[in-house]
């Protein structure tokens, strides 16, 4: 999706991120207003997300992850308030989304599908080597010229991903991606995500219900309450991580006290 891009200065936050060079770019929200109906989703929501950064967006169900991630991506306008990118040269990149639902078009192969990412690019000569290069990414190179029926649901995912990522965006917006997985895919999914962020750096903002997910991948997390950010922790824990790790723990008692409304 192209994105409506303006002017904005920064909001200031640093966080723990790689020394890897940041291909990502930075987004700015400000006045974030949305409602639905009668509804209010979102209501003077203030953000910024640094270029390169992995951000996840964690809340009850209804409190608006969603509905913040769909405004970055363009895919909804917001009532109020604006998003802009730091600087002019970012607004030429394309952002891309990647869904809970693979979306892969069924009459189409697995390279022709991730060859849609590439949007007016798929007519370039060199769409499909980079369509099989994103393929090689998530390790389904060999599964090019298959149907997308003849896939399990791990590898449809994957497929989306490379679709998501053959255009090399600048920002990747992730809505509940894992959620409809297998426990075990999902874990593989996660460290294949985490994989490709460090090796291409684009800026992820990732949407879940799931805490640990959220732990696992993020270099910074917000919590949305009542359509404002109500929680903003940075993740300051090595990569790889694991779970057993008693600071990872730690870390998912806060933020999971928080959404419950305790105060221990």
């Amino acid at each position: 999706m192209d994105l409506a891009i303006s002017r904005g200065s920064a909001l200031a936050f640093d966080a723990p991120v790689s020394d890897a060079p940041h291909l990502g770019a930075p987004v700015t929200a400000r006045g974030l207003a949305k409602s639905f109906g009668a509804t209010r989703v979102l209501h003077g929501l203030d953000l910024h997300v640094p270029a390169g950064q992995f951000l996840a967006v964690v809340g009850r169900s209804g409190c608006g992850k969603s509905t913040l991630l769909r405004l970055i991506a363009g895919l909804e306008a917001a009532d109020a308030g604006r998003i802009a990118f730091a600087d002019e040269q970012a607004a030429r990149k394309i952002a891309r989304v990647m869904f809970q639902e693979p979306r892969l078009l069924p009459w189409a192969r697995v390279l022709a599908n991730v060859e849609v990412g590439l949007g007016a690019d798929r007519a370039k000569p060199d769409a499909r080597r980079r369509a099989l290069e994103a393929l090689e990414a998530v390790g389904l190179a060999d599964r090019a010229d298959e149907w997308p029926s003849v896939l399990s649901g791990g590898q449809k995912q994957r497929v989306a991903l490379a679709r998501a990522l053959v255009s090399r965006p600048q920002l990747l917006a992730l809505d509940e991606p894992l959620g409809a997985l297998d426990a075990l895919t999902r874990i593989e999914m996660q460290r294949l995500l985490e994989h490709v962020w460090l090796k291409e750096r684009f800026t992820a903002i990732l949407v879940t219900h799931d805490v640990g997910e959220a732990i696992a991948l993020a270099d910074r997390i917000v919590l949305i309450e009542q359509g404002a950010i109500a929680l903003d922790v940075g993740v300051d824990l090595p990569r790889p991580r694991h779970r057993g790790d008693p600071k990872f723990g730690v870390l998912e008692e806060q933020i999971l006290s928080h959404l419950l409304g305790s105060n221990a």
